[in-house]
């Protein structure tokens, strides 16, 4: 069974990139910082979207999340363990030297020494590989444990760097030193929390980008970032404010760019503690335990009127953690119907009739109003009897409390980051474990569900494979494992004189930004 993408595939692809045409600068204005410059850190979308234009992978994922050749022209599996990959020729890294299959061993073989400390490592993408081989200079041979059907969808996120980079520590590629990719864009600068600059790539492989420089600019602020775009300080933003949406597309000056994402906004519970710091019943035990509970809590949510009244219609209400069309998403669940008083009586049911105290903490800058989505799924709580409180943090306090299970019941956004349902399913509901469910915050297990998602995950066969992912999420569904709330849509202004097609991950590319 042979898988290749040969020149003419490869042609194809790099035909569909930006013409370099007279080069200028770009400014662009973000909704949230990037952490770290290390690409193999933490797998969070800012992260991941500024690597993607420093770096490469084997294979790199379009505009609609499918898979596409990237540093790799081919690949075949020659068995059910191993796959070959070939590379491209005449690639340079941003220091001038060449790319080899050393640095693709390299490269795999540092994600551990990156993952410590992560808050959400990479460490899932490459748990099933177990060997990588230099066959020669432009060729790869990558073993795994068992049939890996997924390891196109997981290398996609894998970033490669110069093989000399296997054992420099995340602490000092935030220096500066090593932030040396393949990619359109070279590294020149960063100061967190403000700024990332970059340069244009003359070597790259591909067409080069239209930008000479390209500026980041970080508005965690949304209103200063709507400001910064009317006032023509930045060329483009992401995230539009809701409530600015209408008045920008009515602009002459830019024009507004709204798709649908991939990312869902869901509700994490404490579900592996007795006794929880924020969760409490009458006899100190923690509610969040049972099934009632977690039914409760979601049939007492308003997903419509969240999207519609605080979302802007920026949004689609969620009763899965993947979205309609993506691979594993399960038709026969449907959304829990607003319904405060089916809510009221499974509180009954589990034995809390004059409800519960619950502290609700989200961030307070990361996602699109997560602020005030927070307090209004506060409120919903406190009407089917629940003693709600809700706290919000800065992004950068709440993860890593969150990580540290310091709360009991928090929100977070997860994009299908693979561009299938394992990609999600995996890090945020799979047992918590050194190399799995790094982003379990709640620490929900079940054995079928770990046993369903692992037997798609080494499932060659695509109908056997999707059958068993939808088995895995009617399984988390099933017991609430998180609670769905809505999927965020995508959304830009851009100058009117500058194009942007978007992207369902929701990653501001300026490689695909191109003048008029």
């Amino acid at each position: 069974m042979k898988f290749s993408l040969f020149a003419a595939a490869l042609a194809a692809s790099v035909g569909a990139m930006p013409l370099a045409s007279q080069a200028r600068d770009l400014t662009v204005g973000l909704s949230a910082s990037t952490t770290s410059m290390d690409p193999q850190f933490y797998v969070v979308g800012p992260n991941s979207a500024m690597a993607r234009n420093i770096f490469d992978g084997l294979v790199n994922q379009d505009e609609k999340q499918q898979i596409q050749p990237a540093l790799a022209v081919s690949w075949m599996i020659v068995d059910e363990t191993t796959w070959e990959f070939k590379l491209c020729e005449d690639v340079k890294f941003h220091d001038g030297s060449d790319f080899t299959a050393d640095d693709v061993v390299a490269s795999i073989k540092r994600i551990p020494l990156a993952s410590t400390n992560s808050p959400s490592s990479f460490a899932a993408y490459v748990k099933a590989i177990v060997e990588v081989t230099a066959v020669d200079p432009l060729t790869v041979r990558i073993k795994t444990s068992g049939p890996t059907p997924l390891l196109l969808n997981n290398l996609s996120r894998i970033a490669m760097l110069p093989a000399e980079m296997e054992h420099v520590p995340t602490g000092e590629m935030n220096t500066g030193k090593g932030v040396i990719g393949t990619g359109p864009f070279k590294f020149v600068s960063w100061s967190p929390d403000d700024n990332v600059v970059l340069a244009r790539n003359e070597a790259y492989w591909g067409e080069k980008a239209p930008w000479d420089t390209v500026t980041f600019r970080v508005f965690k602020n949304p209103s200063a970032r709507v400001a910064a775009m009317l006032s023509g300080d930045v060329d483009m933003i992401e995230n539009i404010p809701t409530a600015d949406t209408r008045r920008l597309e009515q602009s002459d000056k830019m024009t507004v760019v709204n798709i649908a994402g991939n990312r869902i906004m869901y509700l994490h519970m404490d579900q592996g503690r007795e006794e929880s710091p924020f969760a409490k019943g009458p006899d100190g035990k923690n509610p969040l335990l049972k099934p009632e509970v977690r039914r409760a809590l979601s049939l007492s949510i308003n997903r419509e009127a969240i999207v519609d009244r605080i979302m802007d219609g920026q949004g689609v209400p969620a009763g899965q953690v993947v979205p309609q069309g993506y691979f594993g998403y399960e038709p026969a669940i449907k959304v829990d119907a607003y319904d405060p008083a089916k809510a009221k009586q499974l509180l009954v049911d589990a034995g809390y009739p004059d409800g519960f105290s619950l502290t609700f903490h989200a961030s307070n800058d990361r996602y699109p109003n997560d602020s005030k989505v927070a307090q209004a799924i506060g409120q919903f709580f406190s009407r089917i009897g629940i003693k709600a409180e809700v706290a919000t943090l800065p992004g950068s306090v709440y993860f890593t409390r969150a990580s540290n299970l310091e709360f009991s019941f928090i929100m977070g956004g997860a994009a299908v980051e693979t561009g299938e349902a394992s990609g999600v399913l995996g890090p945020i509901l799979e047992t918590y474990g050194e190399k799995a469910g790094q982003g379990n915050r709640g620490r929900y297990s079940n054995p079928e569900f770990d046993k369903a998602l692992n037997e798609a995950r080494s499932t060659l066969d695509d109908a056997l494979r999707e059958e068993l992912l939808r088995k895995a999420t009617d399984i988390a569904m099933g017991d609430l494992g998180v609670i769905p709330v809505f999927y965020l849509a995508n959304t830009w202004a851009v100058r009117s004189d500058i194009n942007y097609a978007g992207r369902s991950d929701g990653y501001t590319l300026p490689y695909y930004v191109t003048p008029n």
